[in-house]
């Protein structure tokens, strides 16, 4: 079985038997698996040129060669499974999925649509590796192996988080990473979309958040220690119809996306963009431009009504881009945001008096807990980096717990959602290997089994702590990760080990078989390749990826702790 991520069951038939389809199988498709069926036709279809015609009406359904059908008793029994810390964690039923190939084709029966999405890239990987291709090969032939399969996730949030913000990703390649997140049965695109270096989505009644604030003039180029820089302008933005598209494109694969406005920190692009945002009695805002560098930046927001109502505005539109039915979370970014100026600012220390706070970490929490309140009466959600746990956490919130697993445990133990994104374990821009042949190595360096071994429930959690883990996702930060090939490398294939974490039952760490795994990666390695995606060889970069030895550009011989100093969260 060389199936990734690994289901909870599956038992293949003793005699290899196999099922063999004709040149134009007949699909047969329940009530409520339409869409299941479109998107079979859609994707199938073009890898085989089988245009999978319905059964016709009166015809006996078991002919048909695939047969798909809801039925939500497929998630009964999926109860909790054995490993650290999971005693209280069991996986969504209504993400399962059962799939049985014999002599009468395939059934596949979902809990719900989801389930039976999931149920259909599991059907493709059985497939073979050509079955993820846009358009047939000549003289493939199609066929199963005899196989009953009974499935679902391990957790209800498996993520990854893209970050459009310091390099801009077009709208078709954030289209081309839901199809890959759906591919391995993730479930969550967390966007990046807002930062010093860049302001990424469209806020009609503040123009200049992108006709400004989307732009900069230059870039450093690598490290945030590296002399060198990339002198062409960098920008982008997506108009509110391209996130209206992504949004409901990543809906359709059961995919939910999460909008990240960062504030207060994080914050200079917005600031370059509308000066009085700042903290103007103490830093002259109106010669800020968009911030070419990578690192923490001091220029915070101003602790003001005038910029909550301007936030304000700016989630009003978010929320009408960003449905609650799909996009129930908000995440505020609340992370990285130096008091410096706060402590500077009369105008911030009079702000301390008035709130009756006890100093500058008060403030943050003001502003966390404003937008927490502001969220909820609109049946949203706020989620934000652990920083917020500084100064007191709002009561409704959910931490992303990125400094380690040390915020999302008192997070978890006080009672607040967690999705565990340690960054000694998930973050897809560290190195992949020691040495200078790593593009740009910065950071730790966190191999295909690192990953594969990321525990994202602490063992040192109470069970109903631990009920609180949402799930996990994998960061990917794009100081350094400029292009669609960059983000490819870095991604994959630790991706795939990090969709099996949070899919698959799993055994303690240290006990799970990664030499199994390497020898099932061997088989989706040709998957990424019909895919098109530009993943890390097992053996290294090739020759062209391989990082520069310029001054700077790499890190050679740094321990982690030195280069992890002033992190802003991808780069050291």
């Amino acid at each position: 079985m060389d199936l990734i991520p690994a289901p909870r069951l599956a038992d293949f038939h003793e005699g290899g038997l196999r099922f063999e389809f004709g040149p134009d199988p007949v699909l047969a498709a329940g009530p409520g698996a339409g869409g299941a069926a479109r998107r079979l036709r859609r994707e199938l279809g073009g890898a085989t040129g089988w245009s999978l015609p319905p059964a016709t009406a009166g015809a006996d359904g078991a002919v048909a060669a695939i047969r798909l059908r809801i039925d939500p008793a497929v998630g009964a029994g999926q109860g909790p499974e054995s490993g650290p810390g999971s005693a209280s964690v069991s996986g969504p039923a209504s993400e399962a999925y059962a799939l049985t190939v014999d002599r009468t084709g395939v059934e596949l029966a979902g809990a719900s649509e989801a389930g039976l999405f999931w149920g259909v890239q599991t059907l493709r990987q059985l497939l073979g590796p050509d079955a993820h291709r846009k358009a047939p090969l000549p003289g493939r032939t199609w066929s199963l192996p005899y196989v009953r399969i009974a499935d679902a996730p391990r957790f209800g949030w498996r993520g990854l988080m893209l970050d459009v913000a310091r390099h801009f990703m077009p709208k078709d390649g954030v289209l081309r990473y839901i199809d890959l997140l759906a591919a391995h049965k993730l479930n969550v695109l967390h966007l990046h979309l807002t930062d010093d270096q860049g302001w990424r989505v469209e806020i009609k009644r503040h123009p200049r958040l992108t006709e400004v604030g989307a732009w900069r003039a230059r870039s450093r180029w690598g490290h945030r220690a590296s002399p060198l820089w990339n002198e062409t302008p960098h920008g982008g933005y997506y108009t509110q119809d391209d996130i209206r598209e992504i949004v409901a494109y990543a809906a359709e694969r059961h995919v939910r996306v999460v909008p990240e406005i960062d504030l207060p920190g994080h914050s200079q692009a917005a600031i370059a963009a509308y000066p009085e945002l700042g903290n103007t009695d103490v830093v002259d805002t109106s010669a800020l431009e968009v911030w070419n560098d990578w690192g923490i930046n001091e220029n915070v927001l101003a602790p003001t009504e005038a910029v909550l109502r301007f936030y304000e505005g700016v989630f009003e539109e978010l929320l009408e881009l960003f449905p609650a039915e799909v996009s129930p979370f908000v995440h505020v970014g609340g992370d990285e945001c130096p008091k410096a100026q706060w402590r500077a600012s009369a105008a911030a220390q009079e702000r301390i008096r008035e709130l009756g706070v006890d100093d500058e970490d008060g403030l943050q929490s003001w502003f966390i807990r404003h937008f927490d309140t502001w969220l909820a009466e609109r049946g949203r959600r706020l989620i934000g980096w652990d920083e917020i746990l500084e100064g007191g956490l709002a009561p409704g919130a959910a931490v992303s717990s990125w400094r380690g697993y040390g915020g999302g445990i008192a997070a978890a133990e006080a009672g607040h959602d967690v999705v565990m994104c340690p960054e000694q374990h998930v973050y897809l821009d560290y190195r992949q290997a020691g040495g200078p042949e790593e593009p740009v190595p910065i950071a730790y360096v966190r191999t295909l089994e690192d990953v594969y071994r990321f525990e994202p429930v602490p063992p040192k959690l109470s069970p109903e702590a631990a009920a609180h883990v949402l799930g996990a996702q994998a960061n990917v930060w794009t100081e350094v990760t400029e292009d669609q090939a960059r983000v490819d490398y870095q991604a994959f294939p630790r991706l795939a080990a990090f969709a099996e974490v949070v899919w698959s039952p799993q055994p303690a760490p240290e006990e799970r078989d990664f030499a199994r795994f390497e020898e099932r990666m061997a088989a989706h390695y040709a998957r990424l390749d019909a895919l098109g995606v530009g993943y890390r060889p097992p053996g290294g970069p090739r020759a062209g990826e391989r990082g520069p030895p310029g001054p700077g550009a790499a890190d050679e011989g740094a321990p982690p702790h030195e280069l992890q100093a002033e992190n802003s969260h991808g780069v050291g």
